[in-house]
């Protein structure tokens, strides 16, 4: 099979680290035995060229600039490679991407596939601040992300709460596909040694790891709160470290300063992604701590599968698809509670035996379920379905 995967973001981006599951999915396809064109929009066009990830996967980079000459180019580009393939798969309700991906489907008559990861609206909501402006583009962006489930052939979503959402536009459940996220289990795995992460860091203290980008929507306060916890009321001696980066980052390092953190947390920056299993292999606790909202009832999030994979003691908000995920696996705590999230974290590092058994849990449980080649799979069964497809020629 021949596929067009078409991404709205920079698969290379430090900056957009999320793209990580359009790339993870294509290699996924060529192992199994598929060609993939993987269409992706870089965060600054310097006429990049067409390259390769792999023998069987070719990159085209497309501007991301606003107009409509922007527009129309990149769908001229992408039907010429549109003309080529089975299926044309698209992430994301973003226009730049999401309107070139369905009109050359239309046109070329191929399967349409639409891959609903996030509740774009909900999360454009919790990221930008009321305005004129600001409610215009909300407002463009729900109806994209109302139409596109519709004139798909076929939707994959990655959570339950999506699956809802989505079956409010789409009647048919056969046409809606399971895509949770997925770890890759070479990459994220128990044998991964975190000895250069503790020693770059000076860490001798048992650490507890946050993984996440630093902006709205995250709650990585709600982490830098429990420490302050941990470290005054529980008298822990810990060390805590945040990996990732965005826009809140200074104002979160601010806040850890005033709570009079500075010397108990890291702040990494933004990792690469080969570099990611390192750090997670120098945690002793991986921390994933969310309120309970309409952004984080939606989200299946890579840091838990990843937490997973590597077969770590994970403490969790118990939100959304997080409960489904872990199940036996970690401790799930009150969302948005930090008094809960403490006393996660204290359970884990008291008892050992537990510690151990939900570790060697956590790893089954990527294996089974959360892993790339499991989600790769539920989209072929997607793209396979031909009985979907409308008479467009």
């Amino acid at each position: 099979m021949k596929i067009l995967m078409v991404h709205p973001h920079d698969i290379y981006s430090l900056a957009e680290p999320w793209s990580v599951r359009i790339v993870y999915l294509a290699k996924e396809f060529e192992r199994k035995g598929h060609t993939v064109e993987l269409a992706y929009f870089p965060l600054e066009w310097n006429r990049q060229k067409v390259s390769r990830l792999s023998k069987n996967i070719r990159v085209i980079p497309l501007p991301r600039k606003h107009g409509p000459h922007i527009l129309i180019s990149n769908i001229l580009t992408l039907w010429r490679l549109a003309a080529r393939v089975d299926v044309v798969h698209f992430q994301k309700c973003f226009y730049h991407a999401a309107i070139p991906a369905i009109v050359v489907a239309l046109l070329c008559g191929k399967h349409l596939h639409y891959d609903w990861d996030d509740w774009e609206v909900k999360i454009y909501e919790v990221s930008t601040h009321p305005s004129f402006l600001r409610n215009i583009i909300r407002n463009f962006l729900a109806v994209l992300e109302n139409i596109t489930p519709a004139v798909a052939d076929t939707v994959s979503v990655a959570s339950q709460r999506l699956k809802i959402e989505c079956q409010k536009i789409i009647k048919s459940d056969d046409v809606i596909f399971d895509a949770h996220v997925g770890a890759d289990l070479k990459q994220f795995n128990p044998l991964i040694s975190g000895l250069a992460v503790k020693e770059k860091f000076g860490i001798t203290k048992p650490l507890i790891l946050y993984l996440g980008q630093l902006h709205g929507g995250q709650y990585v306060e709600f982490f830098i709160h429990t420490a302050k916890k941990l470290i005054n009321d529980y008298h822990q001696d810990l060390s805590f470290m945040i990996v990732g980066d965005g826009y809140m980052a200074n104002d979160l390092k601010k806040m850890a300063n005033q709570l009079d953190l500075g010397g108990s947390i890291i702040f990494t920056g933004a990792v690469s992604h080969e570099l990611v299993p390192q750090y997670i292999a120098a945690a002793d606790i991986c921390v994933a701590c969310f309120e309970e909202n309409e952004v984080t009832s939606c989200k299946s999030p890579l840091k838990i599968v990843e937490y997973l994979a590597s077969g770590k003691a994970i403490v969790a908000s118990g939100v959304g698809e997080v409960p489904e995920m872990l199940q036996d696996s970690a401790v799930l705590t009150t969302p948005g509670d930090v008094d809960s999230l403490a006393s996660g974290i204290i359970k884990v590092l008291s008892d050992s035996e537990f510690k151990d058994r939900i570790q060697k849990s956590a790893r089954r449980r990527a294996e089974e379920k959360y892993n790339w080649e499991v989600t790769a799979g539920n989209l072929l069964k997607a793209y396979e379905k031909q009985s979907c497809i409308k008479n467009r020629n």
